[in-house]
């Protein structure tokens, strides 16, 4: 199974940004999971959902303002960022539900002040 994240970039404090991971088999039998890494740091939950969709969870650094979401006739993920924060920053990363997939390249967001 490949995984490839897509649509980071630079946005300011405040300001938005949706990214994408696309899966290449097994999408729609999986809980899906994105994660936050900063440079030489551990990999961090920030929000999970389930096969169909209707259930989402989130870390609390990011309750109320990421979205998670999935287009499983695209086999792809997504998560959409609001109100972002400097400390939002980092690579993001998507997985199943337990990481069981090899990790994609990442997404990197970087959030100015």
């Amino acid at each position: 199974v490949q995984l490839v994240e897509s649509g980071g970039g630079l946005a300011q404090a405040g300001g938005s940004l949706r990214i994408s991971c696309t899966v290449s088999s097994g999408f729609e039998a999986n809980y899906m999971t994105w994660h936050r890494r900063d440079p030489g740091k551990a990999r961090e939950w920030v929000a999970t959902i389930s096969t169909d969709g209707q259930e989402t969870e989130y870390a609390d650094s990011v309750k109320g303002r990421f979205i998670i979401s999935r287009d499983n006739a695209k086999a792809t993920l997504y998560l959409q960022m609001n109100n972002l924060k400097p400390e939002d920053a980092g690579e993001y990363f998507c997985n199943s539900r337990g990481g069981v997939y090899h990790w994609g390249p990442g997404a990197r967001v970087v959030v100015s002040s």
